[in-house]
């Protein structure tokens, strides 16, 4: 029986047995499910403004996640090993299963190490987004605090299911036009827009773009970008835009993009600048 994956706008068909285009998600008995549920393959206890966030908890600590799969193909990936690359899908065979509620249980067990909670990082937690649900329902119950790393690529009844749980978020937005997301990431930015005016409503939200040479490094980009998310609104309708953080990172070659330079460090401060037009807070990234 085909079922159609209802996480983000690909809305893969799948076959029985057959995994979706994440390399995350299967069709077993006519539903779609996770087939990387509870299979851990990252873990480690991260400085919170590694995720980056740097207005949640600053100098905390927390306890960060990962499995295998994305429904990207930035070809710059710096975790592709556990993305989409011939790697990631051997990873399959080589993680470890950590159920939710054991996953809960070690993050307790790292409080008096600073731990603030679980962040759910290093691939795109989405497209297992039932582990994510599952495990920071246990969090929450503990006094802990989640935290999501995504690429903001998934309908917005996904976001409906983990925003309960979930207590801050670092979204890419990673660059402002639909040429970018499409031919590039191979993604969708409207679908990210949406995923992040609505999460921004809920819970505290930062975001991060990386400036890639040639692909989205123009001033006239980073005023489009900063101009739309100043104007977001909170969940009373109030204008909360100015206030989100933004984190401009520096590209370096990895991956399948090689062929360019990093970027420079004068375009970073440059392009800051012109974020600061619009935004209270604007954060220059890998510039060291």
């Amino acid at each position: 029986m085909i079922a159609r994956c209802e996480v983000c706008f690909r809305h893969c068909r799948l076959e029985e047995g057959s995994i979706g285009f994440c390399g995350a998600r299967i069709n077993t008995g006519g539903k779609v499910r996770a087939a990387n549920y509870g299979m851990v393959t990252s873990l480690a206890l991260d400085p919170i403004e590694k995720k980056p966030l740097r207005r949640f908890y600053p100098g905390k600590r927390i306890l960060s996640t990962g499995s295998y799969g994305c429904n990207l193909r930035c070809p710059f990936c710096q975790n592709h090993e556990i993305s989409w690359s011939e790697e990631a899908f051997r990873y399959r065979n080589h993680s470890r299963q950590i159920q939710p509620d054991e996953m809960a249980a070690i993050a307790v067990q790292y409080q008096d190490e600073g731990n603030l909670g679980v962040a759910f990082t290093y691939n795109e937690p989405l497209v297992g987004y039932e582990y994510v649900r599952d495990t920071a329902r246990l969090v929450k119950e503990k006094g802990l605090r989640n935290v999501l790393v995504t690429n903001g690529t998934a309908e917005l009844s996904v976001l409906f299911e983990i925003l309960p749980f979930m207590d801050a978020m670092n979204i890419d937005l990673k660059g402002f036009t639909d040429h970018y997301y499409q031919d590039v990431l191979h993604g969708n930015r409207k679908m990210v827009l949406d995923f992040i005016a609505e999460a921004a409503k809920h819970c505290h939200v930062e975001l991060t773009t990386l400036i890639v040479p040639g692909e989205n490094d123009t001033v006239e980009e980073m005023r489009e970008l900063t101009r739309w998310v100043s104007g977001l609104r909170g969940k009373d309708g109030g204008r909360i835009g100015p206030s989100i953080p933004l984190h401009i990172t520096r590209f370096f070659p990895r991956f399948h993009m090689t062929d360019r330079d990093s970027t420079a460090v004068e375009k970073i401060f440059l392009l800051t600048r012109t974020a600061q037009e619009y935004l209270e807070y604007v954060y220059p990234g890998n510039i060291f």
